[in-house]
């Protein structure tokens, strides 16, 4: 059982938000990690995880804290953490809070976390392979996001970044057949040059990326060979249609407008609540079923295996455990 005061904060900076957009626009751009249609959604989540990930290894070092990062899982694989803490696979389970006036109220009073489910999808968690004594630490981030035209403006009002992406659909990012978008070019309707860059994998799957300057109403073409797509950043939202074509992929994609999302995740801090093993976890566990709404905010999208904050175990003293690990490996 955890209370407020074994709630671990780690302050929040810009620079971890910047990390976790090179880390998802390189993640979505491998036609292997895209499991599903990408969306700005995917995006924007995969970039929360990231940074916190980031965070917290940064967290570890400043702590003094020993961990080891397995070499045998790539960094690329967006799912899949290789942070070992004292031997033992650690695995960091977020979710983040954006609404504006819950962040006020958790930033105030850190007792109302308590209240939050630690949550894990009923289907990833049959599937992975975990030993019983892996770690599963649960994590909030406090952070607001400005997806609408409305947010956005006020963002910029503000001074703050964004980063627009356009995600794009199967077709391009995962293509049935591996051969060169040839003759690949775009054309922008916007009344300003625009700089657009543009991901996805070459002929060998490696991640690839072009910038190009967008003038209005000419015909760009890409020298870079390209044999999928995965997603397209704008340096601001395009106020007009942007369009691409390549003849091995039929007719040209078209994209309006409204069809950019900002991916920036305005991060104000993470709240590290506490872990169980994965023994500990699947014997708690309740399932919550699909479409219930959380403390987090939004319905669940699917099937959940659920244990409550306050039943967490505290983080301070595995941290002292894991130094014991280290010296001694036999301990439990």
């Amino acid at each position: 059982m955890i209370k407020a005061s074994d709630i671990v904060n780690i302050n929040y900076s810009p620079d971890l938000t910047q990390a976790g957009i090179d880390y998802a626009c390189r993640c979505m751009a491998s036609s292997s990690n895209s499991n599903g249609s990408l969306t700005v959604d995917r995006f924007r989540h995969l970039v929360g995880g990231a940074a916190i990930e980031f965070a917290f290894r940064r967290f570890l070092v400043e702590q003094k804290i020993p961990f080891q990062v397995f070499g045998s899982t790539p960094f690329t694989h967006p799912d899949r953490y290789d942070v070992s803490l004292g031997g033992h696979r650690c695995e960091l389970i977020f979710s983040m809070i954006t609404r504006r006036e819950q962040i006020s109220r958790l930033r105030k009073n850190r007792a109302l976390a308590l209240h939050a489910p630690a949550l894990r999808p009923t289907e990833q968690f049959s599937a992975e392979s975990h030993e019983p004594n892996d770690v599963h630490i649960f994590a909030l981030l406090l952070g607001l996001t400005a997806n609408s035209s409305e947010e956005l403006r006020k963002a910029l009002a503000a001074g703050q970044p964004t980063y627009m992406i356009h995600p794009l659909p199967d077709g391009w990012s995962c293509p049935p057949e591996w051969r060169p978008l040839e003759e690949l070019a775009f054309k922008s309707d916007c009344k300003l040059s625009i700089t657009m860059e543009i991901g996805g994998q070459d002929s060998k799957r490696e991640f690839s990326t072009a910038r190009l300057e967008l003038p209005p109403k000419k015909r760009v073409a890409v020298a870079q060979c390209f044999h999928s797509l995965a997603y397209l950043h704008a340096s601001h939202r395009p106020e007009g249609r942007i369009g691409l074509h390549s003849p091995s992929r039929g007719e040209a994609h078209v994209i309006s407008p409204r069809e950019w999302g900002n991916i920036w995740v305005y991060g104000m801090e993470i709240l590290l609540m506490g872990w169980l093993s994965h023994e500990e976890f699947q014997r708690k566990a309740k399932v919550l079923n699909a479409g219930m709404r959380t403390f987090q905010g939004e319905p669940t999208h699917e099937k959940n295996m659920l244990v409550p904050m306050e039943e967490l175990n505290p983080l301070r003293p595995l941290f002292e455990r894991v130094k014991a690990w280290v010296a001694n490996p036999q301990l439990p």
